[in-house]
């Protein structure tokens, strides 16, 4: 996800929950607007949005929430005359999590009300965020508000190959590599994935460590989706894809360029889904960058809801 310089960027969240077989969402009473509105905040240096998100739903809140489906961004004018772009997710929230929120009134945020889809939209002072929720109800009245995703990442600055004189797999990442690998762990950790598989590439080991530092998670190396082992026919990445998926589990794939696409192609054919102009940008990253494919939970076969694109922030 992109913006100009001078674009402010944040990050919010359609949270909800179901209470007696009804949607509800949260809505939030800000104090020095004195508007309701969707939770949501401003990036910090280095942050990537998704992790943005969930660190403003929480300062706001008290709710930890995950990431489920992208909704869509909201660009307006700031009073200043500058340019903002807010990214919104749906994240679920567990009812009894919801009760114990440790929210208090304060300079910020004046109080938080759960209540139904369309009574929401009617409270909100803003068109917009309307808009989102309708991208929201959307989905639920779909069946697939539900979602885990696919996280396909692709390593971080490495040594360049004509700067390296052993084996190709055996590559480190430059400083700037391991920078990268660091500002983006907390985005990719904010969709909760389940599962961390690598390339045995060293530049792809290295490119999840803080991933794996930032989290409970354990690794597992594949060598079928290293570029050493890259054929033109694809079909290891295509089982990598297709186990994961039959799984149902949020995983994160940290590969290569030329598998990159393999890995895409084969998460389109089994998720039947997806804007080509958002697999194309997928397909196509740039070092230290990944993707997010939202699989629903809960159809019979998961379909693509979503799919979203992240570059390493810039560092603070």
């Amino acid at each position: 996800m992109s913006s100009t310089p001078e674009t402010v960027v944040a990050g919010g969240a359609v949270c909800w929950k179901v209470v007696d077989n009804e949607v509800r969402v949260l809505l939030v009473y800000r104090t020095q607007h004195k508007d309701v509105s969707l939770p949501k905040g401003k990036c910090d240096p280095g942050e990537t949005v998704p992790e943005t998100a969930q660190r403003e739903i929480l300062e706001e809140t008290g709710l930890h929430i995950t990431l489920g489906a992208y909704l869509g961004r909201v660009d307006y004018l700031l009073p200043s005359k500058k340019p903002k772009a807010v990214h919104y997710w749906a994240a679920e929230v567990d009812p009894g999590e919801a009760e114990r929120s440790p929210f208090e009134s304060n300079d910020e945020i004046f109080a938080l009300e759960w209540m139904p889809l369309k009574k929401a939209m009617k409270k909100l002072t803003y068109e917009h965020d309307a808009d989102i929720l309708e991208n929201f109800n959307s989905l639920y009245e779909s069946g697939r508000a539900k979602t885990f995703p696919l996280i396909l990442l692709r390593h971080a600055k490495a040594m360049p190959a004509e700067n390296w004189d052993g084996p190709d797999h055996s590559r480190p990442l430059l400083h700037k590599g391991l920078t990268q690998a660091r500002m983006v762990a907390g985005g990719i950790l904010a969709f909760g994935p389940k599962r961390v598989i690598s390339s045995t590439a060293a530049r792809c080991i290295a490119t999840v460590e803080p991933l794996l530092e930032k989290s409970q998670l354990e690794l597992k190396t594949s060598a079928g989706i290293s570029q050493d082992a890259y054929q033109s026919r694809g079909a290891k990445p295509f089982s990598a894809v297709q186990k994961r998926v039959s799984k149902r589990q949020g995983t994160v794939i940290c590969s290569h360029g030329p598998v990159l696409p393999q890995l895409v192609s084969a998460a389109a054919e089994i998720g039947n889904g997806g804007s080509s102009k958002s697999l194309h940008r997928a397909a196509s990253l740039t070092v230290g960058s990944f993707s997010v494919i939202h699989f629903s939970l809960d159809t019979p076969t998961p379909q693509i809801v979503a799919v979203e694109t992240h570059e390493p922030p810039a560092a603070p």
